[in-house]
């Protein structure tokens, strides 16, 4: 392809190969032909396959990091911080250089490796005796391996925004020069990967294959690449601008639809799982179920830390009075954006601060612990004790059990995608998803796109948005104009919180106010010697506010090696 440019990805096999023993395929052939004799055997070449899978992440932001193997994104969102000692893991108070992003750093490297990987088997997989052999078997795992590097591709360029794009392992004698494709022509390129895969691959699979690619997978990676690409981050009308940033095609908001409306449609227009209360929504998380179009699952076949049960959130986000390191911590600016249990919000419904936990909404209860919220058959207790010869202070607060430096600063812990049937927080759950895609955002991304069509039609989007917002139990949504979009957006903080939507949400709809320059709050819990215990609404963290927040830096290592990358709006040295 000519508007393809060429990237030198070094010590990409060695990196896979080396980096963690839970990587290594077992593959049936060690010799000096071993890459022929895998080419040759349809088995072997699904085997290879599998390690790729690694690319699409799981419960940690960064596997390669043994922090960042522990929690995810959602500590860098405007959802919630990350805890322990108030560590500034993701740099949003200091700030994201060329040299240094924290916990997000390897994410250009990485990607790039999995990249490789899929580009040396396009290279060699359509001449193989492998897919003579058996050309149905072996043209599936193409489509898997094009839905695997459209994905990371998707990735990147949420990262990073336009970067280079290449379809074929780099040789010794390729151009080293490296440019960086525009934002539009990485979304076309994604878009040509998802279509070519998506009528090879199947609708479904069979239990046992469950976290494999299916047809609707990949499509759901195309909605979300075209509705990010629509998105206000990309209309060329503030900084960042310009062909590394901006998305131009004129039918953007249709396409999006269209793409969202092609799962509609192969569903058949279905409503949601239905729930009855807060365990029945919890319990969606915890197991393989229909309205799941992509996942993780927990376990050694596909997850690279499947037996590292210490990656599961039981253990990563349990309170610390639990034995748990609650290691992200929501905070109460996004604890607010959960509605009333009528329908009505936290700033003109009958929201009482000085008893924020209740008549809430229903996944206000299945999402976050909170002080006096039931888990694991007792209350759980941040409070502090006026006086400790009277009452002691509260088993999760810092002056509780387990590490005191693990006490949640905002008041507030995780409880969605944590299994409670579980006898301990280190009790393996095998087959746990780690949901990726799923079907309520795609009913979400649909009523998005169809209120920012040029003729907005609201019908359509209420519609779609009720369909997720009434399996939570709220009333139905009857808002128009600005504040319909308002409320499918709060819709999505709240439906998809801490799947690692909300980074990138807040970001791609230019919200600043929930990017930086803000104050992240908590609250502190106070137990009287009357035994009454009461909150105190407190600043935990400030978060500055910085221009260059919209993308990640190009890592200067790789600036370094090719000048010809252009760094990203704001890092320039």
């Amino acid at each position: 392809m000519k508007n393809i440019k060429y990237i030198y990805i070094c010590v990409a096999m060695i990196f896979l190969a080396t980096s963690c023993n839970d990587d290594i395929l077992d593959i049936d052939v060690t010799d000096a032909f071993g890459e022929d004799l895998i080419y040759s055997d349809p088995d072997q070449v699904e085997k290879m396959l599998y390690s790729v899978y690694n690319s699409t992440e799981s419960w940690g932001v960064n596997k390669f990091n043994w922090w960042g193997r522990r929690f995810n994104i959602e500590a860098a969102s405007f959802e919630g911080k990350f805890n322990f000692k108030d560590l500034d893991q993701f740099r949003l108070r200091a700030g994201w250089n060329p040299s240094n992003v924290g916990v997000f750093g390897d994410k250009w490297r990485n990607y790039y490796l999995y990249i490789r990987e899929v580009n040396e088997f396009m290279d060699r997989i359509d001449a193989s005796e492998a897919m003579a052999k058996d050309p149905a078997k072996v043209n599936v795992i193409k489509a898997e391996m094009l839905f695997l590097r459209a994905n990371c591709y998707a990735k990147l360029i949420n990262y990073f925004g336009g970067v280079p794009l290449f379809d074929s392992a780099h040789e010794l004698d390729d151009d080293f020069a490296i440019v960086r494709n525009t934002y539009e022509e990485c979304v076309d390129f994604i878009v040509k990967d998802l279509d070519a895969a998506i009528p090879l691959l199947p609708v479904s699979r069979p239990a046992d294959e469950f976290g494999r690619a299916t047809r609707l997978a990949a499509m759901a990676v195309k909605s979300r690449v075209l509705l990010y690409a629509a998105s206000p981050l990309h209309d060329g009308s503030a900084e960042p601008m310009g062909p590394m940033y901006d998305y131009t095609k004129t039918t953007k908001w249709q396409d999006a639809s269209d793409a969202a409306k092609a799962i509609i449609d192969l569903v058949g227009e279905r409503d949601l799982i239905a729930v009855a209360d807060a365990t029945e929504y919890q319990n969606l998380f915890l197991s393989p179920n229909d309205d799941i179009l992509f996942a993780r699952p927990f376990g050694a076949a596909y997850y690279d830390f499947g037996t590292d049960v210490n990656s599961l959130w039981d253990q990563t986000m349990s309170p610390s009075g639990y034995g748990g390191w609650a290691l992200s911590s929501p905070s109460l600016n996004f604890a607010l954006e959960f509605n009333m249990a009528d329908g009505s919000d936290t700033e003109t419904g009958s929201y009482n601060a000085a008893a924020p936990n209740d008549n809430r909404e229903m996944r206000y209860y299945a999402d976050l612990n909170y002080n006096g919220a039931t888990y694991r058959d007792r209350e759980v207790e941040y409070f502090l004790s006026e006086d400790v010869n009277v009452h002691p202070h509260g088993l999760d607060s810092p002056e509780g059990l387990g590490n005191a430096l693990h006490s949640s600063k905002t008041g507030y812990n995780i409880r969605k995608f944590l299994d409670e049937s579980l006898t301990t927080l280190t009790t393996v759950s095998a087959g746990r998803p780690r949901i990726l895609y799923r079907l309520a955002e795609i009913y979400l991304n649909y009523a998005e796109a169809q209120f920012n069509l040029p003729a907005s039609n609201e019908v359509e989007a209420r519609k779609y948005l009720n369909k997720v917002s009434t399996r939570a139990l709220q009333p139905a949504i009857t808002a128009t104009g600005a504040d319909l979009l308002e409320a499918i957006k709060r819709e999505r903080r709240v439906e998809l919180c801490f799947e690692g939507h909300n980074f990138f949400d807040e970001r791609r709809w230019r919200n600043q106010a929930h990017v930086g320059g803000y104050d992240v709050k908590g609250l502190s819990w106070t137990k009287d010697a009357a035994g009454v215990v009461s909150p105190t609404e407190v600043t935990v963290v400030t978060r500055p506010w910085f221009e260059a927040l919209y993308y990640l830096p190009i890592p200067q290592s790789e600036v370094n090696k090719a000048p010809t990358l252009v760094q990203n709006y704001g890092y320039d040295l």
